[in-house]
């Protein structure tokens, strides 16, 4: 997951892993252009029978009728809406355009308040634009931000990532900054973004604001590497909290807005791993750092994209644990005392991919990026979630 060529990983299970998450649209920029905006609605299917140990009644929600893949979701702060990053299905016999087109929908639920669809999905991002990693405010669920190159990226050489021969390319355009939109107002043009971070000369991206809307967190590769910064958007100061070697990326707070979570390939072993660090603060409410960095896995797996249950007490994240053919969603207990072992148990259990792991508000949900159905591609699943309590037992890291 890096931009230089001094980056690029030849460790073959690194690869393996890189081919298998951009395949699922994790903060990836490759994909179709899209149609404009127009109300369309789909009906959740079940995707599986048996039980599985964190969720029950996962079903698909976005199919490859409308979307050759889509991925990277998320819920507004009333949960009424989704946001998610897809490659639409082409009108006759034109050809997918190159990049992931930034997309919003309505939930669909029935009278006893379970999920049952989504309708209205609609662009919010422009036309032949490359995007990725949406994200609602937390209190007003009319304001969006994402990662967009606004237009069209016009590096011949973007830098990326390409298994071999595949057409897929896992691509970084420098043009990528972060933008807001006004739901009220967006009709899919360039002139309805608001920038909030990114200058086009680096890759700006995998944002979040913090739980009371003051801060952005955001990774940003203007060093060569991946390094962590916050915003404050009261002030307008942009501080760097984390900047060791490697990559860091894919950062969210926790509900409290104490700690934040991400993956590393701090040790450079061509692997990923899951960290939370305690945010400092200034007196006058400003983050200024981080304290007590943690590595929450360390093995030979390929960790990522971690999230913090509504209650902070546990994340969830994805791991090649299982295989790099069928990543599985995991969950960490975190530790409470010094010393303490992470409680680690799995939470999904079927074939094909399940990654990119995320709760509804209330903690009721999980919404994730699966590849559970025939032809296995990337789709959205929600399910309930299932609080599996402090039965597992302690396990390695």
């Amino acid at each position: 997951m890096t931009i230089r060529t001094k980056l690029i990983r030849t460790n073959v299970v690194f690869m393996s892993a890189l081919a298998a998450s951009a395949a699922l649209a994790a903060c990836s920029l490759k994909a179709p252009a899209t149609s404009e905006p127009q109300p369309s609605a789909t009906s959740a299917s079940s995707s599986t029978g048996s039980a599985e140990p964190g969720v029950t009644g996962a079903r698909q929600l976005t199919f490859p009728d409308r979307f050759i893949k889509a991925g990277e979701a998320y819920f507004s702060p009333d949960a009424k809406r989704i946001v998610f990053q897809a490659i639409e299905v082409p009108e006759g016999e034109e050809s997918p355009a190159d990049f992931y087109a930034m997309f919003v929908c309505d939930v669909v639920r029935d009278a006893s308040g379970d999920i049952t669809g989504v309708t209205n999905i609609r662009r919010v991002s422009p036309k032949g634009s490359a995007n990725t990693c949406g994200w609602f405010h937390p209190t007003d669920p009319n304001r969006l931000l994402f990662a967009s190159t606004v237009g069209a990226p016009t590096a011949e050489n973007t830098p990326g990532y390409q298994r071999g021969t595949s057409r897929y390319r896992w691509a970084f355009p420098p043009e990528t900054r972060i933008v807001e939109v006004d739901l009220r107002q967006a009709d899919g043009s360039a002139a309805s973004l608001k920038p909030l971070e990114g200058d086009g000369k680096a890759y700006v991206a995998e944002g979040s604001w913090s739980p009371d809307g003051r801060h952005l967190l955001f990774c940003s590769l203007e060093s060569g590497d991946g390094d962590l910064y916050v915003h404050d958007l009261k002030t307008g100061k942009r501080t760097a909290i984390v900047t060791a070697p490697g990559y860091d990326g894919g950062p969210f707070f926790s509900p409290d807005a104490k700690k934040i979570c991400y993956r590393s390939d701090r040790n450079r072993d061509n692997l990923l791993q899951v960290f939370v660090a305690d945010l400092v603060y200034g007196p006058d409410g400003a983050i200024t750092g981080i304290t007590n960095e943690t590595q929450l896995t360390s093995n030979e797996h390929v960790n990522w994209c971690p999230f913090f249950r509504p209650d902070g007490k546990t994340l969830v994240y994805a791991t090649s644990e299982i295989g790099h053919r069928n990543y599985e969603i995991f969950e960490i207990v975190l530790p409470t005392r010094a010393g303490e072992e992470p409680v680690r148990r799995r939470v999904t259990e079927s074939e094909g991919a399940d990654v990119l792991p995320v709760f509804s508000p209330d903690g009721t949900w999980l919404l994730w990026t699966g590849q559970r159905h025939e032809g296995r591609s990337s789709q959205l699943y929600v399910g309930k979630y299932r609080d599996q309590g402090a039965s597992a037992a302690p396990t390695s890291k």
